[in-house]
């Protein structure tokens, strides 16, 4: 809303210039060019000489309060009003004065009587209107700021007002999520103003908050029409862009806009483009250049808020998190209400494995800005890690060696706290082979908690029981699955873990109750430059007196981010103690090496009623000890639909001929369907 510091000047003066000498348009003047010092001091000679003169003392408190000294002249309108308590024009500038002192309750009630009292005064109407508006009362500011129109039609001041009052209007109804409203009010903005620089921006922000991507940059490009806004609209195209995930484009419009700043555009324009040039260049993952300006940046402009928010954001994409973290501390410091330092060390916190430093900090996040959205997204976000949910599938595989089997699976979490998690788990599976006409199936229950140890350390474990009824044999053995998850370093992962099992492939297998035990140790490491590496070691010991070796590494690279896509290579190695081929797959050694691509659409995102999907397809050779080399395939994927928040389902398959794949080594096919449920809307141990 424009302040009223201005709006009623040229109302007061013209009552004043009726009554008064000449001697003080010297004064006059200054209030109406804006130069409030020098009327403050003209006027306060004036009253030197004659101290009961009441122009001269309007005059003075209004200079003394359009220079910033809002509670002085609170004081001297209130002495005027003692000594006029009927003059008109004394009330509307003490109205004014409590306006200056944002006592806007009190101005409320004032402006009520005033325009009670004289319900055609322009400066009563219009500073009733604007009371309101302060007051976020917009839709009664609406009628009050049409009645001073009607009093003067196309008044310039009642225009302005009427503008931010559509403005204020829109955000709230923004800020409640009534989108829709939103849009009418800014539209109706644009009919009265035409192409406002402000109300398109307005519109543009709310189009990007709606994710209506094409809206916005439409918007963006009529702003770009007037040269004198082209940078901003360039900046805004760069974002649009961003949020499309055209990450080049994004680069190509903010380096253009980059590229026009010169001594002339005004320091505000020239330091949102600066900003938004550093950040394409992060989201294109640039980061040497991003670095070196955002060091020119930080000598030039030292402990700047808008200068360490870069510095933390490249941070964050760099995985420096704890760097990030500093730096977002640091703007707290200097600023406890920044949006950017709120959410952004929030992003940080939980990066770091500080679930509930997180959650406080994107909570002071929306004590500062009320249901800002994505405040809302991210606490959104943790919420649904830490919801209860089941996570059921059923499938159904075959092979070319005769064998079927039906199983069902369904894994519960349910978490106690951020760091507390109970497991459990409940696996069916029926098998039978048309061939030895053997049958069997197995039950697999087990139970179990998650605890985090440390913010890198995070402790599973569950135990249970499986029982299984087969051709020649009943019995019921013991389950365990025990995993240390570990982030050593950034962009590492480090997993040590052991799990005890019955192999339960086909019929003839789970009859021989074979017990493994397998102890096992993966590792991934990622980089900043799309390259990553994952090897998992495991060794295995049976109850039958075998053992095996597992080796298994790949090497990818990240072509595409939305949607995920990668290619890279397999390679593994397998080696059995002993070699029994008429039982289960057991060679003496094993190797296989196969180029593969992976592309997916996460379902793992905030948004519903949409589609998600993964596909791998992979090729190569594998070496069955001494035997010629065989050539492999494996195709594997998943097509789904997110029905809600809480509610996604998907089908799922694979077919393979890589003799590793099965314990048997045959080719064979899996397919089935899978239902994942979060049982509440959010985490049991919060509101």
């Amino acid at each position: 809303m424009k302040t009223l510091k201005s709006l009623l000047i040229p109302c007061f003066l013209l009552l004043v210039l009726i009554s008064n000498a000449q001697d003080m348009q010297e004064g006059f003047t200054y209030l109406e060019t804006g130069k409030y010092a020098q009327a403050e001091t003209f006027f306060d000679s004036i009253l030197k000489d004659y101290p009961k003169n009441k122009t001269a003392r309007l005059c003075y408190g209004r200079a003394v309060g359009l220079n910033g000294d809002a509670q002085k002249a609170n004081t001297i309108f209130t002495n005027l009003l003692q000594d006029y308590p009927t003059d008109f024009e004394v009330k509307l500038n003490y109205g004014e004065s409590l306006l200056w002192n944002s006592q806007f309750n009190d101005a409320k009630t004032y402006y009520k009587d005033l325009v009670t009292e004289a319900p055609t005064s322009f400066p009563a109407l219009l500073g009733y209107a604007n009371t309101l508006s302060n007051l976020k009362a917009y839709s009664d500011a609406l009628i009050y700021v049409n009645k001073a129109l009607d009093v003067s039609p196309g008044n310039p001041n009642a225009l302005v007002s009427k503008k931010y009052i559509y403005l204020g209007y829109a955000y709230q109804n923004q800020q409640l999520q009534k989108y829709g409203e939103a849009e009418t009010l800014l539209t109706k903005n644009i009919a009265l103003f035409g192409e406002d620089k402000e109300t398109l921006m307005n519109l543009a922000n709310l189009y990007l908050i709606t994710n209506e991507l094409d809206f916005a940059n439409g918007i963006y490009n009529r702003i770009a029409k007037n040269p004198d806004y082209k940078l901003e609209a360039l900046n805004g195209l760069a974002l649009v862009s961003h949020l499309k995930g055209k990450e080049k484009k994004a680069l190509q419009l903010s380096n253009d806009a980059y590229a026009l700043i010169s001594s002339t555009t005004p320091k505000i324009v020239s330091k949102q483009t600066t900003e938004r040039y550093a950040q394409a260049l992060i989201w294109n993952k640039k980061y040497k250049p991003a670095g070196l300006l955002i060091d020119t940046l930080v000598t030039q402009h030292p402990d700047e808020n808008w200068v360490l928010a870069l510095r933390a954001t490249l941070n964050i994409y760099k995985s420096n998190f704890k760097d990030s973290l500093e730096d977002y501390n640091r703007i707290l410091v200097n600023d406890s209400t920044s949006f950017d330092g709120n959410l952004g060390k929030a992003n940080a916190l939980k990066a770091l494995g500080y679930y509930d430093d997180a959650y406080t900090s994107a909570e002071n996040t929306l004590k500062f800005y009320d249901n800002q959205k994505d405040a809302l997204n991210f606490i959104n976000i943790l919420n649904t890690n830490f919801t209860p949910a089941l996570d059921s599938r059923a499938s159904n595989t075959f092979d070319n060696g005769d064998n079927q089997a039906f199983s069902f699976n369904t894994n519960a979490t349910f978490p106690l706290s951020t760091k507390l998690k109970l497991l459990g788990s409940y696996n069916y599976r029926n098998t039978n082979n048309s061939i030895t006409n053997n049958k069997a199936n197995s039950n697999d229950l087990s139970l179990g908690l998650s605890y985090q140890l440390l913010n890198n350390v995070i402790f599973s474990g569950t135990t249970g029981l499986t029982t299984a009824n087969a051709e020649s044999t009943d019995y019921t053995q013991l389950l365990t699955d025990v995993l240390f998850n570990i982030k050593p370093f950034k962009l590492q992962t480090l997993d040590i873990g052991y799990k005890r099992q019955i192999e339960s492939f086909n019929a003839d297998l789970l009859d021989r109750e074979l017990v493994q035990n397998n102890y096992y140790a993966n590792y991934n490491l990622s980089t900043n430059f799309n390259l990553g590496w994952f090897t998992q070691y495991m060794y295995t010991s049976q109850n039958d007196g075998n053992s095996r070796n597992l080796l298994f590494t790949s090497l990818y690279y990240n072509v595409l981010a939305k949607p995920s896509l990668k290619v890279g290579l397999n390679y593994q190695y397998i080696t059995f103690a002993d070699q029994v081929p008429t039982i289960y797959f057991s060679p003496e050694t094993f190797q296989a090496g196969e180029i593969f691509l992976n592309l997916i659409k996460d379902e793992n995102t905030t948004k519903s009623k949409e589609w998600f999907y993964e596909l791998t397809a992979a090729t190569g050779l594998q070496y069955i000890e001494d035997d010629e080399s065989q050539s492999t395939y494996r195709i594997q994927g998943k097509f789904g639909y997110k029905f809600s928040e809480r509610c996604m389902a998907n089908v799922f398959g694979i077919q393979s001929n890589i003799a590793s794949a099965t314990a048997a080594g045959f080719t064979f096919t899996e397919i089935g369907i899978r239902f994942k449920w979060r049982l509440f809307d959010g985490p049991v141990f919060r509101d």
